[in-house]
């Protein structure tokens, strides 16, 4: 009988013995449950599955070379199930790559795709060849192939952050554009190591979480083209190669055989300076497109498990990209449950952004379900346990789940009804008091505490999708003709407002009106309840010139200006303190221990503090958060004004505490001193000038405390 290694248990340092030889390579059967390529001692572990496929092949090439120097049929015996392992003994890591090839039947109608002349990458591949230098074409016409790699990194005594999901502030960034331009001043522009260079920044500004943009492998000149002689590749990278493949032309020097790094250093690095590391993850299609498209991974293993397909072969497009995941298989389910557990174990990520995330609970007939499988794997996953899940609750195919996504109380949300509310309520949109409330007081209506817990909410005016702050208010309409669609590209309803003049301007009003819009949207966002993010360079009025789809502008469209943080300093400032000051409150981030006062935790009000009641005034929202702070022994009381009308209004105060007086936080309606930190003590029940299109933001403070004021 014989022995396969299945059978085995692998001794750290134990060799096992070849059993045969293929191709002069010396091999056995190997380890059918470690998918992907595998270092063991004395050679590798290549391990795939296919349900349709009759016979498959190891290809081994050279480095860089076109054709395999060697083909290893998979004997019979080394096939257990659907499942293909064999260890290549002798197999130089350093010097070789791989890929397979698959053959099978050929029925579209069927979905069937199995052609024994595509070379095939492995769905589990840890590196990706030929994609290490940005913006030149590889070879993906010939298939692309695979390196193994070392997994050999010293983390240390490095480990999670952990930090609560309410007390998180994220901050959306682009790893090429953030310091690509030569304005940033960094020695590795446009990588890993340049994002690693800016860490001194990020902690300045205040934030504690980093959504870094995919990062996953994606080959960004696929659909390049020339358009004005500007050349358009796929800059953002939400077209996915490899799921567990780091993209290698972020790396600032190559990376052979131990693709990750540089990453991997970035990451420990960001976890010794508290931020968290988000990842903006694409499970819901690939890069092989649809029918059209090129064969190059999953078509070719097993086409019709994949990807959802219509009765007849085609291929359903509910991501808008030309296919679908078929993220509720079995199969598929757990190719992403492994691969989240590689990003989390190996790479030690501290959360998922899911793009498009309803396509996750679609059935394998696009149907949404109830219950999906998938997201419900996901909440529960003891891997998974402490890492934010965050889902962008829609897709491409008409399915808006924001408020209703399943979530077992495991996952949060992107709040597309905040952007969209607030948006319209600081621009000045009529009747919208009541559903102003409600989004600064962390969308109740949309997520119900019982059910969704108090950290469903992620609160955002802006991210990579859309204008930039500084754009939706010095634009009234996109302006995207450099993306060679005629502008018929990206969203329509922007709810910007461009305070008087389209686009870029010496007008002192018109720039003094759009900083305070641009304050007033950090202070409603860093007061709200729930977990607020923003776009990088919001913080200093970066501007992509009015295009709100820059998806493949690789230019100074998308990357951004850093000249403009000196230029824009007071904004900066602004929001370094409004961030500061959320930290500092921790009743606007969540419930602590009752109030002294008869304040309930939160509480929406207009122009008077008497209970809630339909506002006289719909342009005008009032929030209260109350509680004791058992951190500090006393009352954290803070009271919010807004007014998004063009005419001042009288605001009175609510009552405190003996011994309590208000300080104005935040007046951006003070043009003359911007006193975001002035020291001015007007007392409860006093009449204050909330000014026209302005924020004030008041907090309750011992009067002892008030002296050294």
């Amino acid at each position: 009988m014989s022995l396969h290694t299945s059978d085995l248990v692998l001794v750290p340092g134990q060799q096992l013995p070849p059993l045969e030889t293929i191709s002069g390579f010396q091999v056995r059967p190997g380890f059918f449950r470690f998918f992907g390529a595998t270092v063991i001692p004395g050679g590798v572990n290549f391990t795939i599955q296919s349900h349709g496929a009759t016979s498959c092949e190891l290809l081994l090439f050279h480095k860089g070379e076109e054709e395999p120097f060697a083909v290893l049929p998979f004997p019979e015996h080394y096939k257990i199930g659907f499942v293909y392992s064999m260890i290549v003994f002798g197999f130089d890591i350093e010097e070789y790559e791989y890929a397979y090839r698959l053959d099978g039947p050929y029925d579209e109608k069927q979905g069937l795709r199995f052609d024994p002349a595509k070379i095939l990458l492995d769905p589990y591949a840890r590196s990706v060849t030929g994609q290490s230098h940005w913006g030149c074409v590889n070879h993906a016409s010939h298939g692309y192939r695979a390196r193994v790699t070392h997994n050999n990194f010293d983390w240390g005594d490095s480990r999670h952050a952990q930090i609560p999901m309410e007390d998180l502030i994220i901050y959306e960034l682009h790893v090429r554009g953030f310091t690509q331009d030569s304005s940033s001043g960094v020695k590795c522009p446009g990588t890993f190591r340049g994002l690693e260079e800016k860490i001194p920044y990020l902690k300045e500004l205040g934030i504690n979480a980093v959504e870094l943009m995919p990062i996953f492998e994606f080959d960004e000149m696929r659909n390049a083209r020339l358009i004005d002689e500007n050349q358009l590749i796929d800059y953002w990278g939400y077209n996915p190669v490899s799921f567990f493949s780091p993209n290698s032309s972020y790396a600032s020097k190559k990376e052979e055989n131990n693709e990750g790094t540089e990453l991997k250093h970035l990451i420990r690095t960001l976890h010794a300076n508290g931020i968290d590391v988000i990842l903006d993850v694409v499970f819901n299609h690939t890069a092989e497109g649809n029918e059209l498209g090129p064969c190059f991974s999953f078509k070719g293993f097993d086409n019709n498990i994949y990807y959802m397909l219509t009765p007849d072969g085609y291929y359903y497009n509910f991501s808008g990209c030309g296919n679908t995941l078929n993220c509720n298989h079995p199969v598929v389910r757990e190719l992403i449950l492994d691969c989240l557990r590689y990003w989390v174990t190996d790479y030690r990520v501290d959360g998922f952004r899911f793009d498009l995330a309803s396509i996750l609970g679609r059935n394998e007939d696009g149907s949404p379900m109830s219950q999906p499988p998938l997201l419900q794997s996901l909440a529960f996953d003891p891997i998974l346990g402490n890492v934010k899940l965050i889902a962008e609750a829609w897709d491409a195919g008409g399915l808006y789940q924001v408020g209703s996504f399943p979530s077992w109380r495991r996952w949060a949300e992107w709040n597309g009804r905040y952007r969209d509310d607030m948006r319209r309520f600081l621009k000045g949109d009529d009747g919208l008091h009541e559903t102003a409330l409600k989004r600064i007081l962390g969308s109740p209506d949309l997520y119900n505490p019982q059910y969704r817990g108090g950290n469903a909410s992620v609160n955002f005016l802006t991210c990579h999708d859309g204008f930039t702050l500084c754009d939706l208010y010095s634009y009234n309409q996109k302006h995207n003709e450099a993306n060679g669609w005629n502008n018929t590209d990206g969203c329509d309803d922007n709810h910007s407002w461009n305070c008087g003049e389209e686009g870029e301007t010496s007008n002192p009003e018109t720039l003094r009106l759009r900083l305070k819009m641009m304050q007033n949207a950090c202070a409603l966002l860093m007061c709200s309840r729930g977990t607020p993010m923003f776009l990088s360079g919001d913080e200093f009025a970066d501007t992509r010139f009015g295009n709100n789809n820059p998806y493949c502008q690789d230019n100074e469209i998308s990357w951004l200006d850093w000249s403009l943080l000196s230029k824009n300093q007071a904004l900066f400032a602004f929001f370094q303190y409004m961030i500061a000051f959320r930290k500092q409150h921790p009743a606007i981030r969540r419930n602590l221990e009752p109030s002294y006062t008869s304040y309930p935790s939160m509480s929406g009000h207009g122009l008077t503090p008497e209970p809630p009641v339909p506002s006289s005034d719909s342009h005008t929202a009032c929030v209260m958060f109350a509680g004791f702070d058992e951190k500090t022994g006393q009352e954290d009381l803070v009271f919010l004004a807004v007014n998004a009308h063009w005419i001042a209004k009288q605001l009175v105060l609510p009552s405190l505490p003996n011994g309590y007086v208000w300080k104005i936080a935040v007046n951006t309606g003070d043009l003359l001193h911007q006193t975001f930190s002035g020291n001015d003590m007007p007392t409860a029940g006093q009449t204050v000038l909330l000014g026209e299109r302005s924020v004030i933001v008041f907090a309750g403070m011992k009067q002892a405390e008030t002296a050294s004021l």
